[in-house]
């Protein structure tokens, strides 16, 4: 009886300790296996779709050029990313340094035109670029074939990135003229106009903001 006594608790308590053993390694085996299984998807995930989320809003105005940018809005339907969300016009006429722009192409009858082009560039003055333009310049604006002739010679097929402009390309315009870039410096141009915030992108074009009206040979 001593014996039988001292043994049963000796063998009860091995008996549950080689159980207890064989569960806690079943439960690491799944465990590990679970995870590992579970990791390459979350990795993938990871790597496929939040970084892109993440950047996809900053990408509209991280790309932009030129020494004035920091006066396009920071928020609102006439900053990079307002501006982003609608086609070229109307974007252009949310824009506090593009309105005379915008309104010039309205009073042209080209609105409807520019808005429902596909992937153009528009080289659009700034508002105080059509206050420095001398009295003959001026009275062309004031005829309306006239003024869409100049508006179209800012326009050109394509999204011109600012190291197309830099390279001296030639660009044709919807006018039928041409358009040389080129950069000085640190400075973007196109013909003799200085670009102040160019690579701008809207819903259909890309837009440089330059500092002069630019008007076609005749």
């Amino acid at each position: 009886m001593p014996t039988d006594a001292h043994t049963r608790p000796y063998r009860a308590g091995a008996f549950t300790a080689g159980m207890i053993a064989v569960l806690m390694l079943a439960a690491a085996g799944c465990g590990s296996s679970g995870a590992s299984s579970a990791q390459p998807a979350a990795s993938g995930n990871a790597a496929t779709h939040h970084p892109m989320a993440s950047h996809a809003g900053a990408m509209t105005h991280s790309a932009a050029v030129g020494p004035g940018c920091g006066m396009v809005p920071a928020t609102g339907m006439g900053s990079f990313h307002g501006m982003s969300m609608d086609p070229v016009v109307t974007a252009a006429s949310h824009n506090p340094l593009l309105t005379t722009f915008a309104a010039d192409v309205k009073t042209a009858g080209l609105t409807g035109e520019l808005n429902s082009m596909h992937a153009v560039t528009v080289f659009a003055p700034a508002d105080s670029a059509f206050s420095k333009l001398p009295a003959s310049e001026m009275s062309m604006m004031h005829s309306t074939p006239e003024l869409a002739k100049i508006l179209r010679y800012h326009v050109v097929s394509g999204r011109v990135t600012p190291a197309e402009l830099a390279s001296g390309m030639t660009l044709k315009t919807l006018e039928g003229g041409s358009l040389k870039g080129s950069k000085m410096g640190s400075v973007y141009e196109v013909n003799n106009a200085d670009v102040i915030c160019g690579n701008i992108q809207t819903a259909n074009a890309t837009v440089y903001v330059i500092s002069k009206v630019l008007t076609p040979m005749h």
